[in-house]
């Protein structure tokens, strides 16, 4: 859980700090389309290039990024090995043999025997399942001769590896790019800017007002109830419950044991802050003054006509291809 990081705002001074929220996300936005019309490999991996010099030049902690990525890792992985395995495009790069028979059983049975033995010493969970993974993926390579059940073969084309990598980069730009939104923009300058681009839906009776304000409180309650999750297991552990071992039953009971204060805390802190609005005197529907005013600057108009520009250079590639 300290891997997530949606939601966070991280201080700073760079350009993209003093853009205005209204740009901010309509240029989210058009990353994220362009993104999507990218026809190729090549230039998606433009596309990550100029990402790469993008975060540069804001100074925010690469870490924190990393970090965004680490939750869906496990998903990025298994997308690209489906396509690998799946996509038959391509010259044919080469054949994996794969042998499945007596002894094969029996050291992967080892293996697992192994991992449930040690796992709760080992700090990396997911690294030391991925090291299992490929050691039971060699031995399969293995051939023990009258001993095999099974024999077949794998061929990887290039196709599948170009297609496998294509994903996962679009995967990786989508959660970049929607992070450097939340770590450069506070959660009130998102409602202010969400509610001033959607409002001219507020003249066919579209609670504007009211939709900024969950989607930026949303945003905000993210990182807080994962920070509070985490206080709430350290506590339990503390008290003898571990969240790794134990029978079905028991996790079962584990998790309803952390979901109840995880619920109890979640209505305490929305309480809090309802009361709070309230002495501040919101009012759900009524106009509301801000205090900083939304103005356009230099930088707002650099880094939206560079984004048109892009994006049109994109479709007309898309139309030339």
């Amino acid at each position: 859980m300290n891997g997530v990081t949606i939601g966070q705002y991280i201080p700073g001074h760079s350009w993209l700090h003093r853009l205005d929220p209204r740009n901010k996300i309509i240029l989210t936005v058009l990353w994220i389309v362009l993104i999507f019309l990218v026809p190729n490999i090549y230039f998606m991996l433009g596309l990550l290039a100029l990402y790469i010099i993008l975060l540069l030049t804001t100074r925010l902690p690469i870490i924190k990024f990393i970090k965004g990525i680490r939750p869906v890792l496990f998903l990025l992985c298994f997308t690209f090995v489906l396509q690998v395995i799946y996509t038959k495009s391509g010259d044919l790069l080469y054949t994996f043999k794969f042998h499945l028979g007596l002894y094969h059983i029996l050291i992967i049975v080892g293996l697992l025997i192994i991992y449930f033995l040690t796992a709760k010493y080992i700090p990396f969970k997911f690294s030391y399942i991925l090291l299992l993974f490929i050691a039971c993926f060699g031995i399969q390579l293995i051939y023990f001769k009258d001993f095999n059940f099974i024999d077949y073969n794998l061929d990887i084309f290039s196709g599948g590896l170009v297609q496998g990598s294509f994903i996962f980069l679009r995967i990786v730009l989508m959660i970049g790019i929607t992070s450097l939104l939340t770590f450069s923009t506070m959660s009130n300058d998102i409602n202010n800017g969400l509610q001033s681009i959607l409002s001219p839906l507020s003249y066919i009776k579209v609670p504007v007002g009211t939709i900024s304000m969950i989607f930026s409180l949303t945003l905000r309650f993210i990182p807080l109830l994962y920070d509070e999750t985490n206080k709430i297991m350290r506590a339990q552990a503390s008290r003898g419950v571990d969240f790794q071992e134990g029978s079905l039953k028991s996790k079962v009971t584990q998790i309803i044991s952390l979901l109840i204060p995880m619920f109890v805390l979640a209505f305490n802190k929305a309480e809090d802050l309802a009361n709070a609005m309230e002495t501040r005197g919101y009012i759900v529907g009524e106009k509301r003054s801000r205090y900083d005013e939304l103005k356009f600057k230099l930088v707002d108009l650099i880094a939206f006509v560079f984004t048109v520009l892009l994006f049109a250079g994109v479709i007309v590639l898309n139309v030339l291809l």
